[in-house]
């Protein structure tokens, strides 16, 4: 590592002011400040609000996806060792050949670290693509912009594989990235000025541009051996739109199953307990909102109560009860991770359990009423992303109208 330190020192002052590669400063900043504590430090008294800043809030909003990964790795080797075990999964493709010709390993189900390790070979190159992909358009627009490239992005490229299939096609991810990225955040200013989520933007993105992928034809892990073609957290509640008793016979599972994560689906998408021990650290270290996510469960368990009372002759998704909604698709970890997004959501206390709420709400109703679209955790929070500032107005005008009134009396 010293080597390293002195090699980067030697090449700092082309970088710097006057250097030869002095419009590249804030890129090569962000490499060198990633790799190493930043130099430049305070000599003079500072105002110190807070211990915390962008850097260690974004760490440690990765630290808490980090159960959400270890089983994103695991299930993703999981499902791909049943479907090699059924003889369902094609060997010919370059994972396989990685671990079964260069590494010499067996297929075993059984083994944790076996399947997380095929697992982390899809996992892996999906979020290497969306590192390139984003990570570029970061480092052009700080460029441009000539400011630091922020921390911002380490949530996003985390966020990414999560919510994608295992084989979705690395160019894909990339460029989409570098769209989303744009898009939901460098336009409106950069990090702290996007209105939108930008890693759910992304995922919009290639649903609508690539459904295929996402969704629909594209075959991938554990497929055949059930007959279905593609496995996403949307397939499975598709599923359930033939009725809740088809997710035990069509998928040998039983709710304790999905709340584990032992299911198909998009990568980090499975597994909700995973997901709410992400929450306790979020909620913990006070960096994620509880009133976020307790809006967001209130809201889904009464419009799923209500849409239960309800009932439905002709759709058997009014049956899928609150406890089934928590558990499938993408539903724990939008509630942990992206509605509670500091940026895009509500910011006044009070308006963060009426924007869950409507994220709850809205969620169940997709799911629901739209059959077609079972999934509906995505469209529910760029929804809510919408009409956070809309939110935060009427609960600011009606603070103001309160403290009149108790100050005229």
């Amino acid at each position: 590592m010293k080597a390293l330190r002195k090699q980067l020192d030697r090449l700092e002052p082309h970088f710097g002011s006057g250097g030869r590669l002095e419009r590249w400063h804030y890129a090569w900043d962000a490499i060198d400040t990633i790799l190493y504590t930043p130099s430049s430090v305070t000599r003079t008294g500072s105002h110190v609000r807070d211990a915390l800043d962008l850097k260690r809030m974004m760490l440690v909003v990765v630290a808490a996806m980090l159960p959400v990964q270890l089983m994103a790795l695991y299930n993703t080797g999981l499902q791909a060792f049943l479907a090699i075990e059924a003889g369902a999964l094609p060997l010919a493709n370059a994972q396989t050949w990685i671990y079964q010709s260069l590494l010499g390993l067996p297929f075993d189900s059984s083994n944790i670290l076996l399947a997380s390790l095929y697992g982390a070979m899809y996992f892996v190159p999906v979020m290497v693509a969306g590192l390139i992909g984003g990570g570029t358009v970061e480092m052009i627009f700080a460029t441009v912009r000539r400011h630091e490239v922020n921390e911002g992005f380490l949530v996003t490229s985390a966020l990414i594989p999560l919510m994608l299939p295992p084989t979705i096609p690395l160019w894909m991810t990339a460029v989409v990235t570098a769209i989303g990225v744009t898009l939901a955040k460098e336009i409106f200013g950069g990090t702290g000025m996007n209105f939108l989520n930008p890693a759910l933007t992304i995922r919009a993105i290639l649903f609508f541009t690539y459904p295929a992928f996402m969704s629909g034809d594209a075959p991938w892990i554990a497929a055949d051996f059930i007959g279905v073609d593609n496995f996403t957290g949307a397939t499975l509640l598709l599923q359930a739109t033939d009725g809740m008793e088809a997710l035990g016979p069509v998928y040998g599972a039983n709710w304790w199953d999905a709340f584990w994560g032992f299911i198909p689906g998009s990568m980090g998408e499975t597994s909700a307990i995973a997901a709410f021990l992400g929450a306790i650290v979020l909620i913990v270290t006070k960096i994620g909102s509880w009133r976020t996510m307790l809006g967001v469960t209130v809201g889904t368990f009464l419009m799923a109560s209500v849409l239960n009372w309800a009932g439905s002759d002709t759709n058997p998704m009014f049956q899928m009860s609150f406890m089934w909604h928590i558990v499938l698709g993408g539903w724990a970890l939008g509630t942990v991770f992206m509605a509670t997004d500091p940026v895009s959501s509500a910011f006044t206390e009070t308006g963060k359990l009426w924007y869950g709420f409507g994220i709850g709400v809205l969620v169940v109703l997709i799911r629901v009423v739209n059959p077609a679209y079972p999934e509906g955790m995505m469209l529910a929070i760029l929804f809510m992303n919408m009409f956070a500032p809309l939110i935060d107005h009427f609960v600011v005008k009606a603070n103001i109208k309160r403290r009149r009134a108790r100050y005229a009396a």
